[in-house]
Order: C-alpha cells, then sequence, then structure tokens
C-alpha cells in the first residue's frame, strides 16, 4: 500500500540529501536531546480526517502558526523557522518549502501527517507533528 513508488521516494530522498539537509560536511545533525524547541504548530487543512478523495493526485494544504517557512537550508537554527516535512504511512515522502503540495496517488487508504522542521531539515526537541489524517484514495 504505497503512495509513492519506491524509485521516486529514494530520487526525493537522494535529492535532499545532494541539497544538504544533514549537518556540516554531510554530517549527521546534532541528536535530538540538544535541538531547541519551536512554537510552531502545523496542522492538515486538506485532506480531512477520514476524506475519500479520487484520482491521481493528492491536494494537501497545510497552515501554520507562531513560525515561518524559509527556503534556505541553514545551520542557523530558530525556533520559528523551518520546513515541513510530509509523511504517508510513517514514511518520509516530501521535504516541502510551502504550506499547499500535490502529491501522485493510487488506490488505497493512507494516514497523512507533516511535521515542522528546523532550516537544517532536523526536528526540534520536541517534535512539532499535526495531528494525523486517515484518507482513502478510490
Amino acid at each position: 500500500m504505497q503512495l509513492v513508488p519506491v524509485w521516486l521516494a529514494a530520487i526525493l530522498l537522494s535529492a535532499a540529501a545532494l541539497a544538504g539537509c544533514g549537518g556540516p560536511g554531510g554530517s549527521p545533525s546534532p541528536t535530538a536531546g540538544s535541538r531547541p524547541s519551536s512554537p510552531a504548530v502545523v496542522r492538515i487543512l486538506e485532506p480531512r480526517n477520514g476524506a475519500a478523495v479520487s484520482g491521481t493526485t493528492l491536494h494537501i494544504e497545510l497552515s501554520l502558526e507562531n513560525a515561518t517557512i524559509v527556503s534556505q537550508t541553514s545551520t542557523n537554527i530558530r525556533p520559528d523557522q523551518g520546513h515541513v516535512h510530509l509523511y504517508v504511512d510513517n514514511v518520509l515522502v516530501s521535504m516541502n518549502y510551502g504550506l499547499v503540495q500535490d502529491l501522485p496517488v493510487h488506490k488505497g487508504s493512507y494516514v497523512l501527517k507533516a511535521e515542522f522542521v528546523a532550516s537544517d531539515h532536523a526536528p526540534f526537541n520536541p517534535r512539532v507533528y499535526s495531528p494525523t489524517v486517515v484518507f482513502t484514495v478510490k
């Protein structure tokens, strides 16, 4: 029950790694224990929990409070700046610099959640997740 073909997920993750989503010199980012907290609140507006959608594209809309999206990856961490990661069935499928995105889908039931992460793409501590949304593609 995959939302994104494995090859597409691999390309997305490889592109993110090449874009410098790790720490300096390609090393892993600091551990979660040394990460700052964030006042951010992220929510999934669309699709709604329990939604049944049709077609081959899922339109996703998010809201973000107490923080802003920044377009640059940086190790200069601020608790109120960062990016959004989208997870489908607990698998990272997108590293997003906005609050609207379309993802390819096929038939099945899925669990979607968003995470607001720091500008270095590593999580805050505690992690800033949206409530999960369950949806079905017909």
